[in-house]
């Protein structure tokens, strides 16, 4: 790498997120990045998203093992090769705008403070903007309308991200696959990353949760004490399992 290519690698990671920047400078320095560093001295719970982050600023990543301190094969992350040399070789790898506080703002206005997949109560400020359809699959589009967007809480991305990239359509790239998943459409969908199925996000609270644990307790698994909390379970499995849109858009 030459000093004008390490010059440019830093120009982008200073106008990037605190996430790529992080890694950037850090295999700038140590020549690569391990997912161990990742978790245990940065703190990043999900390492592949990090990686992910450089790579939608049009920065290709390798992925390689190499052995840590306890002989344990890692991942680690270095640069590959054909890495913009300046800005406008970054925008032309399809480098990711970065997603503004006024699309989020209308995002929050129409759907409140909920995270679009646990439908959760979620404080504005931990609520991340995703797109629908992964920008992988995508690219960014010129439309930057908030339906081609969700709000996630910190779990529900990451557990996104991780089904995406374990997803075939991931290296396929089909568009109109993803939009009928329900990591990208959650209140319409046929499908669950490339697998017909539901998903049910269930949290039992109050007298509920109290029922479930004294049945719990009991042991009983067939009794009519069951019967009648199963029954009671039926208006929260339905909600779950029809999946109206999330929220009511907001006045």
């Amino acid at each position: 790498m030459t000093p004008f290519q390490r010059e440019q690698l830093k120009q982008i990671a200073q106008s990037a997120g605190k996430r790529p920047r992080t890694v950037i400078d850090h295999i700038l320095e140590h020549g690569y990045i391990t997912t161990k560093q990742l978790k245990e001295l940065y703190g990043y719970d999900h390492p592949p998203r990090a990686a992910r982050d450089v790579r939608e600023l049009g920065i290709p990543l390798v992925t390689f093992r190499i052995s840590d301190d306890d002989g344990k094969s890692i991942a680690a992350y270095k640069f590959g090769e054909n890495f913009p040399t300046h800005q406008s070789a970054q925008a032309k790898s399809g480098g990711r705008t970065v997603l503004s506080k006024k699309l989020k703002v209308a995002l929050l206005k129409q759907y409140g403070e909920k995270c679009f997949i646990h439908l959760d109560t979620v404080p504005a400020a931990s609520l991340q903007i995703d797109h629908r359809v992964p920008y992988e699959i995508n690219g960014e589009d010129a439309d930057m309308s908030p339906e081609h967007f969700m709000l996630l809480c910190p779990a529900a991305n990451r557990e996104k991200s991780w089904a995406c990239e374990h997803c075939k359509n991931f290296q396929e790239k089909d568009k109109a696959m993803c939009q009928r998943c329900f990591w990208a459409f959650p209140e319409d969908y046929d499908h669950i990353a490339g697998i017909e199925g539901r998903h049910l996000h269930l949290v039992l609270t109050g007298e509920l949760l109290d029922e479930y644990r004294h049945l719990m307790r009991q042991g009983e698994t067939a009794s009519p004490q069951w019967d009648g909390f199963l029954q009671k379970m039926l208006p929260l499995l339905h909600h779950a399992l029809v999946r109206r849109p999330p929220f009511p858009p907001q006045n």
